[in-house]
């Protein structure tokens, strides 16, 4: 569990998303999937926060606007609408956009395909949609604004601070709902706090070091990754039925 909360934490300040695809697997097979999503928003927000005050000062506040509070509020539709859009169906649409956005990079299809203006607005909206419906709003975030022209730091700290917004947002509904139970399993929600701490730390690091298009080319390959679990996790209970 500290192993992966550290890895999470690094993932996180590198590709800016990671910590809940990784814990929550983690923290679901102890605790079930329903407190799991719950108990790892603590850790997420932990590190988030963390990561924010360390690349405030690289946040694109243009961006933040345009692509941002539209991705916040699709996310937040996205959550709402989830009850009633459970089909596997989605989530195999959402694993095969997350592939295409990661082979679009690798392959330079994306480097033609930016967003502005009006087009920034929409991706943020359709990213947070698709991403509250499926519970992963992290990877389509990144994945989306792979299509925006800013550098890594700006495009880490800009994503970093649109993921605590949305933390802001869902912690008390959590908090309210789960607490109970949350308190019950403080050993691991600890554990994963300290881990995704120190891995935002070595994280960044590491960040500060590569080149853009390393760093280009490692989101891609994360999205990817993501967008084949994803496709696997809607096809299986297709296939079982």
């Amino acid at each position: 569990m500290a192993v992966a909360a550290v890895l999470a934490g690094g993932i996180a300040s590198v590709v800016a998303f990671g910590i809940g695809s990784v814990l929550t697997p983690l923290f679901a097979w102890r605790m079930g999937t329903k407190l799991a999503v719950a108990a790892v928003s603590i850790p997420h927000f932990c590190a988030t926060a963390y990561r924010f005050w360390l690349v405030r000062k690289s946040v694109d506040k243009q961006m933040l606007i345009a692509f941002g509070i539209t991705s916040a509020l699709g996310g937040l539709t996205g959550a709402l609408l989830n009850a009633y859009a459970t089909s596997p169906i989605l989530t195999i649409i959402f694993g095969l956009l997350l592939l295409f956005a990661g082979s679009s990079e690798l392959t330079g299809l994306a480097q033609r395909m930016r967003f502005h203006g009006p087009l920034a607005w929409l991706a943020g909206a359709l990213s947070g949609l698709l991403g509250g419906l499926v519970g992963n709003q992290g990877g389509i975030r990144s994945a989306a604004m792979l299509g925006l022209d800013l550098e890594k730091e700006s495009f880490v700290a800009t994503a970093t601070a649109v993921a605590l917004a949305v933390d802001a947002a869902r912690m008390p509904v959590y908090l309210a709902t789960e607490f109970s139970q949350i308190s019950h399993s403080w050993l691991p929600v600890l554990i994963g706090i300290i881990g995704a701490v120190i891995g935002t730390v070595l994280g960044q690091r590491f960040l500060v070091r590569i080149s853009e298009t390393l760093f280009r080319r490692s989101v891609a390959v994360l999205i990817l990754a993501l967008g084949l679990y994803m496709f696997a996790k809607g096809l299986l209970p297709i296939l079982l039925h």
